[in-house]
């Protein structure tokens, strides 16, 4: 068994989305593309985003740092640190309100 401090980890991956210039970076926390489920592990900068984009399976969100603006076509929700929210099952987007760090938690069939 091994653990991941996500605190340790949040620090990291916002310090280098801060030096990225698309203001954001990544890590993968679990899984894979051999996995069901992965969880990756996101830094934005303010102001940076995730365009509109499709789900590939059931996911959640949960804001570690930050918050966040959820939008999709007809609707748009603000998550701070603490939130965890179901995404939806159609396009949507991310934008850091604030520098943010958010646990994306997504349930993709295997192929």
């Amino acid at each position: 068994m091994a653990t991941t401090s996500l605190t340790e980890l949040a620090a990291e991956r916002l310090s280098a989305a801060r030096r990225s210039r698309a203001g954001r970076a990544t890590s993968t926390v679990h899984g894979g593309s051999e996995h069901a489920l992965r969880q990756v592990l996101l830094a934005l900068t303010a102001g940076s985003a995730l365009a509109d984009h499709e789900s590939p399976g059931e996911a959640t969100l949960q804001v570690l740092q930050g918050s966040v603006r959820l939008t999709t076509e007809s609707d748009s929700l603000a998550a701070v640190e603490g939130d965890h929210l179901a995404l939806p099952r159609e396009r949507h987007g991310l934008t850091a309100v604030s520098d943010a760090v958010v646990l994306l938690t997504v349930v993709a069939p295997t192929s």
